[in-house]
């Protein structure tokens, strides 16, 4: 390997590294750390391929593409986290980002579906409400909703169960003037446990319903 491929992959780690710098926003960090990684895994695939021109080319490449990754994390993204955090609190709903730059909201039993039940909880109503009003704002990202089940009953119970769940989340927001094309809804039974299902306590952190919001890319 050539000497100038320490070179490009230094240029890339800075560019990583700068991405954190404080002056920064979220967003212009997370598009940052993407380009410094891509043009590392560019570098190196070029160098093995093309020699110095190709690592060179590779870079370039490789930082374009993790810069743009699969999905956006843009201002309104941001907003709609930091809105959805100010909803939630004290409620036991967790607001993350993904690793993809997904939105989740994670919403446990107790606030979103009674046990063996698919119709939303009185607790439940205010969540959505407010995230119907932010995917108002917000048209151009899709909505995946995925139910689950703790361990108690069957498949043949739990499956359409989780779908349900699903649907009813899905048909709530729809209610509220969110297209259903945006919206995609998908039962996972009791395949996905958070938590030990072999007592009550932990058993009823697997009853739960897991919303992600997607900005794509722009091609």
């Amino acid at each position: 390997m050539t000497s100038s491929l320490p070179k490009i992959a230094l240029s890339a780690l800075l560019v990583a590294g700068l991405s954190g710098c404080a002056n920064m926003s979220e967003t212009q960090q997370d598009t940052g750390k993407g380009a410094g990684m891509g043009a590392i895994a560019g570098a190196l695939l070029g160098a093995a391929t093309g020699g110095s021109l190709g690592a060179k080319r590779g870079a370039v490449i490789g930082g374009a593409l993790g810069a743009g990754g699969g999905y956006l994390w843009s201002q309104k993204m941001q907003e709609q986290k930091a809105a959805m955090e100010r909803a939630t609190v004290g409620t036991g709903v967790a607001v993350s980002q993904t690793a993809d730059n997904r939105l989740k909201l994670d919403i446990p039993s107790d606030v979103s579906f009674a046990s063996g039940r698919a119709d939303i909880s009185a607790s439940f109503a205010p969540i959505l409400n407010q995230f119907a009003t932010s995917l108002n704002q917000n048209q151009v990202t899709t909505v995946s909703i995925i139910g689950h089940t703790d361990s108690t009953g069957s498949d043949a119970i739990n499956n359409p169960l989780s779908v349900d769940r699903a649907n009813a989340a899905r048909d709530y927001l729809v209610a509220r003037g969110i297209a259903r094309n945006r919206l995609m809804t998908e039962g996972r039974g009791s395949r996905e446990p958070v938590a030990d299902n072999s007592n009550p306590q932990t058993r009823a952190k697997n009853r739960r319903v897991e919303i992600y919001v997607a900005e794509p890319a722009q091609r």
